[in-house]
């Protein structure tokens, strides 16, 4: 009896020298395995630095490619670096991506319409950065809202209003409104007006504004500034006013013709259209007068 439990004893013993053997190896084997992963995503992540950077400048050398496509292209071209590298990591660390990536497929699905609205935005982006109708810094109206293009990411583009304002509007509200670009051409036409009182010399009030308009140095020369008669009523002769401008200077020219034209035609001897307002009066006994 006493030999038998002495056997059971040294088994045990056995047994658990066994376990702690197992269990620090299989713990140098981990710290082994998690130190290889931590390697892998250290040179992982400078080789999305150096591609990052190397693509970056490659971009910025392209005439094709404007700076909104420059920044999504970046900003795409890293998230997918970052996918592989986290990819790589699980797989390293004994993870099997191969049921994980097939089980992607379904679970595509599921998340597509999950999260419809945000890959809506995402392919919003790139149509609008693959057309490209306009580029950090210009001007633009798209649908109830305009302003100066700040920045654009893969979900929403940002703008800034005049009044310094901040509107962020995604991508697929943007792409699905009518886009109006105020910057991306060489010349905007300023359309401006003018009332004086009827029976005014026409002539005499379009040669009055012409020498004017064209007296600013922001006016272009070419094409001619236009100043034409549009519309008679009985008090007043209405004419516009369509000269041509750069971009930035076009609320400058605005402004500046508004604030001056009311002086130039009085030195000119031209009288501004009156405001007529018509009074009836009505007797008792239904008889009228003006």
């Amino acid at each position: 009896m006493i030999g038998a439990s002495v056997d059971v004893a040294a088994i045990v013993v056995r047994v658990e020298q066994f376990i702690e053997r197992w269990s620090q190896a299989r713990s140098i084997a981990f710290l082994l395995t998690l130190l290889g992963g931590i390697i892998i995503i250290a040179v992982g992540k400078l080789l999305i630095h150096v591609v990052m950077k190397i693509l970056a400048r490659a971009l910025r050398r392209s005439k094709k490619i404007n700076d909104l496509m420059a920044r999504y292209t970046l900003q795409l071209v890293n998230i997918l670096g970052w996918v592989f590298l986290a990819v790589a990591f699980l797989q390293h660390m004994g993870l099997n991506m191969g049921p994980v990536l097939a089980g992607l497929g379904i679970t595509g699905v599921i998340l597509g319409f999950a999260f419809q609205e945000t890959i809506g935005n995402l392919l919003s982006g790139v149509m609008i950065v693959i057309n490209a109708p306009f580029r950090i810094g210009d001007y633009i109206e798209a649908g109830a809202f305009s302003g100066t293009v700040t920045d654009m990411d893969m979900i929403c583009v940002t703008l800034s209003t005049p009044d310094n304002k901040k509107i962020t509007m995604n991508n697929k509200l943007v792409w699905g409104s009518p886009i109006v670009n105020y910057s991306d051409i060489e010349r905007r036409r300023v359309e401006l007006g003018v009332s004086v009182a009827l029976g005014t010399d026409v002539e005499k009030t379009k040669k009055t504004i012409k020498d004017l308009i064209t007296s600013y140095a922001e006016v272009l020369p070419a094409p001619e500034a236009v100043v034409e008669v549009t519309k008679v009523t009985a008090t007043s002769m209405d004419l516009v006013v369509r000269p041509w401008v750069r971009p930035s200077d076009y609320w400058k020219v605005h402004f500046r013709f508004n604030a001056e034209i009311y002086d130039r035609l009085k030195d000119s001897g031209i009288a501004i259209a009156p405001n007529r307002l018509d009074v009836y009066l009505t007797s008792q006994d239904g008889e009228g007068g003006q």
